[in-house]
């Protein structure tokens, strides 16, 4: 059953964010993901809920993306992240 990660996300350093953006997606396809939404701004529809930025990627099992999380070689990048965005990042099952 495929499984997304779903991010929202603030730059607050872009400069420094610029490392994760060109090196993340090797990861992502190391782990079976793929970019679903890649950073866009979204349209509000409905509710407070008002995201800067959204990424959603689309891994083929929950597994993967846990993986993908959890690669060792990915850490420092995380790391960039996390120091140059405010950021929440959810996980969810789709439909099989």
């Amino acid at each position: 059953m495929n499984a997304y990660l779903i991010l929202d996300l603030s730059i607050n350093n872009f400069e420094s964010f610029r490392e994760y953006i060109e090196k993340i997606p090797l990861f992502i396809k190391k782990h079976g993901g793929r970019y679903i939404v890649q950073g866009v701004e979204p349209e509000v529809m409905e509710g407070d809920w008002c995201p800067e930025r959204v990424v959603i990627l689309e891994f083929p099992s929950k597994e993967n993306a846990k993986e993908f999380l959890g690669d060792t070689e990915a850490q420092p990048l995380f790391s960039i992240r996390h120091k140059s965005t405010t950021s929440k990042l959810i996980l969810a099952e789709g439909c099989s």
